[in-house]
């Protein structure tokens, strides 16, 4: 499942030259085939949010907030609280966004957006009931795509991740089956960072952080996510372009190589 729009016409000439300057492990804008564009970040930016950042990589930029209210547990995990993602590609963003209900492609980034925060093990979810089987703290992730210059899954797992980080909650006590705010803020208990590494694919070439043109003219796209150890905790491929194993074995042994370099811009220990 794809999380980009369909792809524009791309002319001949642009593809080709692409092509050309893939064999030269050359690039349209310049950057080595491993180089990430510039990634800078804020945090705090969403006031009445229990927490927020905004992430920019490159021409693209991502606002996620989150939100933590009470609420039912889901009835086969009764002793974890619960965790809920959603995503919006907003019109303002790109010609390609189009108003409405949630489509396809912002189903399935919030998709592995819940996969990278979910599986990293990053959030302590037993530590979010109160009661259990019946009350539980559950943690909203809002995602909004603000400027679309292509790699939207990478800057958006990086927003959902730092918003967690930054995010200060009301503690709740119980008496009874009554539960009480109290003036306690306390930080998202947190266990774990996440970072996603996306390649394009064109040919034989595949390439770190597309940006629109490069994403455009991609035959597809394969993503991970690395947790601060070095586990691999989820895993996406889009477009119909072919991977062998051993280019799998080289994206996974590249993109923690990347990770590392990302993880400490973000502020992070990994490796």
């Amino acid at each position: 499942m794809s999380v980009t729009k369909e792809k524009p016409v791309i002319s001949s000439v642009l593809q080709k030259e692409m092509m050309a300057l893939l064999s030269q492990n050359k690039r349209l804008d310049g950057r080595s085939l491993d180089e990430y564009r510039k990634i800078t970040f804020s945090v705090g930016t969403i006031e009445k949010a229990e927490g927020s950042a905004l992430v920019s990589l490159g021409g693209t930029m991502v606002l996620a907030g989150i939100k933590v209210e009470l609420g039912d547990p889901f009835p086969d995990t009764p002793n974890q609280g619960v965790l809920t993602v959603n995503a919006e590609l907003l019109p303002l963003a790109s010609p390609s966004f189009e108003p409405g209900p949630p489509d396809e492609s912002s189903i399935a980034l919030a998709r592995y957006v819940d996969r990278s925060v979910r599986e990293s093990k990053m959030i302590d979810l037993e530590s979010l009931v109160l009661v259990p089987g019946k009350l539980v703290y559950v943690v909203y992730i809002d995602i909004y795509v603000l400027d679309y210059g292509g790699n939207l899954i990478d800057a958006s797992v990086l927003a959902a991740v730092k918003a967690l980080e930054n995010t200060i909650m009301n503690r709740h006590e119980v008496t009874g089956d009554a539960p009480r705010k109290t003036e306690d803020r306390v930080p998202l208990p947190l266990k774990n960072h996440a970072v996603s590494v996306t390649f394009g694919m064109i040919g034989s070439k595949y390439f770190n952080d597309a940006n629109l043109d490069e994403e455009q003219a991609s035959e597809g796209f394969l993503s991970f996510t690395f947790t601060k150890d070095g586990n691999v905790c989820a895993v996406m491929k889009n477009g119909r372009g072919y991977v062998s194993p051993s280019q799998v074995l080289e994206m996974m042994e590249q993109g923690w190589k990347k990770a590392k370099e990302i993880g400490k811009i973000m502020g992070w220990t990994y490796g």
